[in-house]
């Protein structure tokens, strides 16, 4: 059977797939053992085992069960109501007012998350309920936390640069660094875009709040110690040399452990949930990342991203025509995946022309990183969405539309990236080679 006949029988039956409700992860290994049939004389079974016991074996991966539970025990505390009440008194005098608390709110949570959809969760938990009570436009309040949740992919510790650092084998740390410049540039981005909103639509915004004097502001400030105190325990840990990604995971539990308890929120019963929410997410990720092994390896046997590579290469396309359609490609397939499965998924294929076409492989993470971002706000299958219409009860369609200005200032971080490449190399390239 010839290449292109056999990898679009293999795409069809990915969708087909995909679109019957089976689990990701046996997808994709079914998949793999199609192809392995089809194309290849190797045993599947040996295939199998050897795949899915090299990918189990990563010692990077180990960070990845550390940072969801440490997310997990964050999610049972009062953290996202400090946020607010810290974070409030400060913002409530520029233009947009407390809709920032949803931006800052969201990019300080992702700093201790790692989660896209429990930093829009925790965040939302809090700020959605205080916005209505208040007055502030439904539309604005919503928009604003489903584009900000997405920053906990992109602020480190992020679980999905973990999963890319694992299956690329790059640095998680450098990752993690990359992320921060990037990171911030989005945040900016976000609030830049209430505070014009604001100004052309002051009839949507609510009465002006009486404002704070400055001794309740650093008084307010206070209950933002804790995060701050975890924050620098955690990324700094990392950025100070002091420890690897794996090793500032352990560090970030045992300070998320003991915030909990001087919250008085660490209970048996919220230390068992937090225990077994986070293994139920590990193990889903084990899984998926189990069954993308094999199905890399597969797909190594029959040889389609070696030919595929060729092909897109023997186009001549110029770099910026290649991230076109790598991202046009990413937009599609996050009608269907979540972000982890998308990375897994594209790595054995995507990796051989990123390669070849000169792309930093670092910088090219963060890239994924902001392209899975706009997925994640992306109807039918964006998972912030998911989680905002559980707590708000607006149809799913709806939500994307009241994302889609933060849909589009992901796309410009996108087109900034690409135009500057420093905005994510310049840090690490700084703090390792300077």
């Amino acid at each position: 059977m010839d290449l292109l006949p056999l990898t679009l029988l293999l795409l069809l039956l990915l969708f087909a797939a995909l679109g019957s409700g089976v689990l990701i992860a046996l997808a994709l290994a079914g998949i793999g053992l199609v192809a392995i049939l089809v194309k290849s004389a190797a045993g599947p079974v040996g295939v199998f085992g050897t795949s899915v016991w090299s990918a189990s074996v990563s010692w990077d991966l180990t960070a990845l069960p550390m940072f969801i539970w440490m997310g997990e025990i964050l999610y049972r505390t009062k953290l996202s109501e400090d946020l607010f009440e810290g974070l409030a008194p400060w913002l409530s005098r520029l233009p947009g007012r407390l809709l920032h608390v949803n931006v800052v709110g969201c990019g300080i949570f992702a700093a201790v998350s790692g989660s896209s959809a429990a930093t829009c969760a925790t965040i939302g938990r809090i700020a959605l309920p205080e916005l209505a009570k208040r007055g502030y436009d439904e539309r604005m309040a919503i928009g604003t936390l489903a584009g900000s949740g997405t920053l906990g992919l992109l602020i480190p510790p992020s679980i999905i640069m973990i999963v890319y650092g694992a299956a690329t084998e790059q640095s998680i740390a450098r990752l993690f660094i990359a992320g921060v410049i990037p990171g911030i540039l989005l945040a900016l981005l976000f609030m830049g875009f209430v505070a014009a909103w604001a100004l052309l639509n002051p009839s949507r915004m609510p009465p002006p709040e009486p404002i704070s004097s400055f001794a309740n502001r650093i008084a307010s400030t206070r209950r933002l110690i804790p995060v701050i105190l975890l924050i620098a325990g955690v990324i700094g840990s990392i950025y100070g040399g002091l420890a690897s990604a794996t090793e500032a995971a352990v560090v970030g539990v045992f300070l998320s452990l003991a915030l909990s308890w001087g919250m008085g929120t660490l209970t048996r019963s919220s230390f068992r949930d937090a225990l077994l929410g986070a293994t139920r997410t590990s193990c889903m990720i084990a899984f998926i990342l189990a069954g993308a092994a094999f199905l890399t390896s597969a797909m190594g046997f029959t040889g389609i991203p070696r030919a595929l590579a060729e092909w897109i290469t023997s186009l001549g396309l110029a770099q910026w025509q290649l991230l076109i359609a790598l991202t046009v490609f990413y937009m599609l397939l996050g009608c269907f995946l979540d972000g982890i499965s998308m990375v897994v998924l594209t790595t054995s294929i995507i990796m051989p022309l990123v390669e070849k076409a000169g792309f930093d492989l670092i910088w090219f993470g963060i890239y994924v990183v902001l392209v899975v971002e706009m997925a994640q706000i992306t109807p039918p299958v964006g998972f912030n969405l998911f989680v905002l219409q559980g707590m708000t009860g607006r149809n799913i369609f709806r939500i994307g539309y009241y994302a889609l200005p933060f849909f589009l200032l992901l796309g410009l971080a996108v087109i900034l990236l690409v135009v500057f490449p420093g905005i994510a190399l310049w840090l690490p390239s700084t703090m390792f080679e300077g």
